[in-house]
């Protein structure tokens, strides 16, 4: 599908401040001030911003091993270091989801050099995401795992249906890639190829591969539209299953959704609510 972020930032929600007077961005942003509600964070220095998008890879990851993504070595997410952009954080080789910290984490460069950190990397995740991040210096963050409903929906080679309110989210955003369908990304003119369609779609179904989404906001909003991406094609899945043809949403409803729950902030946001459920239980990530 053919993207129009750059048509919809044009269209820019005419919403009024706050009672002190802030910018508000999204009409989730309560108008009530003084309320407790994640506002996005300033940074000092770049060791602010780094230990912030470290921590927060970190949760991505451990959020994916809650949603059963895991499936042996497979599956990597990666973040821009925000000092050194041509270097990128992410998962270590052959350590689980749950078990990925803030000490293991590895830092890399685009020709799959680890620079920080006492892990191999995923020669496949190298080869995608660095791709995808050289190809696109704008995109902040990737990620990929092979999940069991997106795997079986890529193998279609269909784009989604917009059947409902979550699938919008994904409305003129995300495409269906065939480029090295089904065949292990380890050469790198396999990752370029990839990269090369990706463009500006939030969401990549690689056919007989699985679902791929990046971010040029956050790692959080990145992780947390994978999540969607996957529910949205087993809710597909049950449709295809049922045999009834489901009611389609218009245009103009699948657009107005998207510009208002499918957001990169609305992404950003919804993934605050496994942010702290993660970083509140499981306070060995900061290890």
């Amino acid at each position: 599908m053919l993207d129009d972020h750059a048509q919809d930032a044009a269209l820019a929600l005419d919403l009024p401040a706050d009672d002190a007077g802030r910018k508000r961005t999204s009409i989730y942003q309560p108008e009530q001030a003084g309320l407790i509600f994640p506002e996005m964070p300033d940074f000092a220095d770049h060791a602010e911003a780094r230990a912030y998008r470290k921590t927060h890879l970190v949760a991505a990851c451990r959020a994916f091993a809650m949603q059963g993504f895991d499936y042996g070595f497979a599956g990597h997410l990666t973040i821009r270091d925000p000092e050194r952009p041509e270097l990128y954080w992410t998962n270590p080789m052959c350590v689980h989801f749950s078990q990925v910290r803030m000490s293991n984490l590895i830092l890399a460069d685009h020709a799959g050099r680890v620079v920080e950190g006492r892990h191999a990397i995923n020669r496949a995740g190298f080869v995608l995401h660095a791709a995808v991040h050289d190809e696109h210096p704008d995109v902040m963050a990737m990620c990929h795992a092979h999940t069991t409903y997106g795997t079986a929906w890529c193998a279609t080679g269909r784009p989604l249906d917009m059947i409902s309110q979550d699938a919008a989210a994904f409305y003129n955003s995300h495409a269906v890639i065939g480029a090295s369908a089904g065949a292990v990304a380890v050469e790198k003119e396999s990752g370029l190829s990839v990269a090369q369609q990706i463009g500006r779609n939030r969401g990549v179904l690689h056919q007989n591969h699985g679902l791929l989404t990046c971010s040029r906001h956050s790692i959080d909003d990145a992780a947390f539209w994978f999540i969607a991406l996957e529910r949205a094609c087993r809710q597909q899945l049950l449709v295809e299953a049922s045999g009834i043809k489901p009611q389609l949403l218009s245009e103009k409803t699948a657009r107005y959704s998207r510009e208002h729950v499918g957001s990169d902030y609305i992404g950003w946001l919804h993934f605050q609510t496994l942010y702290n459920q993660i970083a509140e239980t499981q306070p060995d990530m900061f290890a």
